[in-house]
């Protein structure tokens, strides 16, 4: 724990700066690297609570003060901080990442109430795709789009803005990729229950049958494992998420900054799969596949032509991924199985092959746009070191 004075010491550094000015104002860069590392632990936050909270809904009856909200809310509440900070004080961003962060922020905020009010009306919420979620996810989409451009604008070129910017778009694509997380989870949940297994609690299948109109059976926990269609999954999952791999990639400018990405994410999910599954809460599919996915990304980005890139990236990263997540599905489904003790259990949500058409002209239209927008804008950061700050004379 920090002495009084080191928090005597953090004060006075900090309270110099805390003057009003606009957004684009000269950022100290000892000054810049607090705000964006504050970012950091944000987003960590963040992520911590909710890869917990899909979990945790797998098992038990929702519950506002449930410990993954509670979590999940430090780092909104370190956000909301940082917003404040950044619209105040004009230091560290720009005009339009301010207004990303800030619009951001705002629909983070009103989508909460909003939530709350929906499972009061209407109960149990099944899917990770309702419209309350849906607008969590498109307020943190902002958000963190904010933070890139930030980032990317004011951070002097080396080692650190490259890794610092890979972190910021992994937390981008845990966030894109957050609502699949309900057919990861759902698709082992549904294969326990044809092994004679639950990973709900009692109340929990009660609940949802009660919603649904129906007796605790199979189409009850289909129902209530796997929600939307099974072309979902994957058409999401490549023109999505893939995408987020996609603009990395550019803004990064270095090969392997997709798979690292990609990788970086899966990481965190492959080391949270035992810490929740060994403590009593349900399993997921992990989606390895997005590693293929991203190192295919990466060769796309060796043909020199943005249009033939994309062109040609969308169809080799589509059927890599595609080919991968049927892969995953033999390969890791016995694994999965062997390590809970129920042979069978599939490892991916179902894939259905022929929605790759979709999936690849749908990546092949956003990419392209991408690259069309890359090629109007000047993304690199200021080269120019920031000047630095004086603290306002005190008498």
């Amino acid at each position: 724990m920090k002495s009084p004075a080191s928090f005597k010491k953090a004060a006075a550094w900090a309270l110099p700066y805390w003057t009003r000015g606009e957004a684009g104002r000269e950022t100290p860069h000892d000054l810049f690297r607090v705000l964006y590392y504050g970012w950091l632990v944000a987003f960590t936050l963040k992520v911590l609570g909710s890869a917990w909270d899909v979990s945790w809904h797998f098992k038990w009856l929702r519950d506002d003060l449930a410990p993954p909200h509670l979590l999940n809310s430090a780092g909104t509440a370190l956000a909301l901080a940082l917003t404040v900070i950044h619209g105040y004080t004009g230091y560290g961003v720009d005009k339009a990442a301010l207004r990303l962060i800030q619009w951001g922020t705002g629909i983070f905020l009103v989508a909460v109430p909003l939530d709350l009010i929906n499972h009061r009306v209407n109960g149990l919420d099944i899917t990770s795709w309702s419209p309350s979620h849906i607008m969590l996810y498109l307020g943190t989409f902002f958000m963190i789009a904010g933070v890139l451009r930030g980032w990317v604008m004011g951070a002097p070129p080396g080692r650190e803005r490259a890794v610092v910017l890979g972190a910021f778009f992994a937390f981008f694509l845990e966030n894109v990729h957050f609502p699949e997380q309900h057919q990861e989870y759902g698709i082992l949940s549904l294969g326990a229950w044809d092994n004679k297994a639950t990973y709900a609690e009692q109340i929990l299948l009660e609940f949802a049958a009660d919603q649904m109109g129906r007796p605790i059976d199979r189409t009850m926990m289909a129902g209530f494992t796997l929600p939307v269609p099974d072309y979902l999954y994957p058409v999401y999952a490549v023109v999505a998420g893939l995408s987020v791999l996609v603009v990395a990639r550019l803004l990064i400018g270095r090969f392997g900054a997709a798979t690292l990405v990609a990788a970086g994410y899966v990481l965190f999910r492959t080391v949270a799969w035992p810490l929740l599954t060994f403590t009593g809460f349900p399993p997921s599919a992990v989606p390895f596949f997005l590693v293929v996915a991203g190192l295919l990304v990466d060769v796309a980005f060796l043909v020199r032509m943005p249009a033939a890139r994309a062109v040609l990236g969308a169809a080799g990263v589509t059927a890599a991924a595609y080919g991968a997540l049927a892969a995953q599905n033999a390969i890791m489904g016995p694994v999965y199985g062997a390590l809970k003790g129920q042979e069978g259990l599939l490892g991916a949500p179902p894939l259905v092959t022929s929605s790759a058409v979709w999936a690849g002209l749908g990546l092949m239209g956003v990419w392209l746009a991408i690259e069309w927008l890359a090629g109007r804008r000047n993304t690199q950061p200021v080269e120019t070191p920031p000047r630095p700050v004086v603290a306002p004379v005190t008498t």
